[in-house]
């Protein structure tokens, strides 16, 4: 029997539920008894990662305590700036977390790649350069004007904008990283995959909430170890 997942969703929920379509499709199943058991908090409410006032901290360790206390025995979190709350969702939940920016920074060291492009918030971005760094890779990111543009492109998206305009502004900022050098490009933020994906890259492209939901599952099925405490 497979552990219960439990995933810290909704921001935004759009991503969200990309992020579980991957979760199922990365798992190998006859009947419906092989898929994991997941129970996901969709939470808008979350306060804002990016809002440097806000305080989504205690939000986040309450929902990981909430699903560790509905059965979940290991953690997901479908947000990759909310990641820079994993101390504070382990600590209130003691429950094990699958880091989804650790996952995806061996998934870019992988690829053969020496520098990554990534195309996420502030938040994410720094910790993208500490778990690149730690894979001997460099970091390849926008310049401040390009930034802005892709936060607003994020809000858009978030707001459900996917339309030719945003993908086509998406498509030129990671052209952008490739012509700074970027040797394969890193979608660090989960709304990134839903204008974007590996078959409108140039370079080896990583999708960290796919390569989240893989290592979910192997985590869930026995595959490989539990991530330590």
């Amino acid at each position: 029997m497979s552990l219960i997942l439990g995933v810290l969703g909704g921001m935004g929920p759009a991503a969200t539920l990309d992020f579980l379509g991957k979760l199922q499709a990365a798992t190998p199943v006859q009947r419906d008894q092989d898929h994991i058991r997941t129970l996901v908090d969709i939470n808008p409410l979350v306060p804002d990662r990016n809002d440097p006032a806000a305080r989504p901290g205690p939000v986040l360790a309450q929902m990981a305590t909430s699903l560790r206390d509905s059965g979940a025995q290991v953690l997901a979190i479908a947000c990759n700036t909310a990641h820079a709350y994993a101390d504070v969702i382990v600590r209130a939940s003691g429950l094990p977390l699958v880091d989804m920016i650790g996952t995806a920074a061996k998934t870019a060291r992988d690829t053969g790649a020496r520098r990554a492009g990534v195309l996420g918030t502030p938040k994410a971005l720094k910790l993208y350069r500490e778990y690149l760094a730690a894979q001997g890779m460099g970091v390849v990111t926008l310049d401040q004007g390009r930034q802005e543009v892709f936060m607003d492109l994020i809000y858009k998206i978030k707001r459900g904008d996917l339309g030719p305009e945003v993908r086509e502004r998406m498509a030129e900022l990671t052209q952008y990283l490739a012509a700074e050098g970027a040797e394969a490009i890193i979608a660090g933020c989960t709304e990134v995959p839903l204008v974007f994906d590996a078959a409108t890259s140039r370079l080896p492209f990583v999708d960290a909430g796919e390569v989240l939901a893989r290592r979910c599952v192997s985590v869930c099925l026995g595959l490989e170890p539990l991530p330590a405490l």
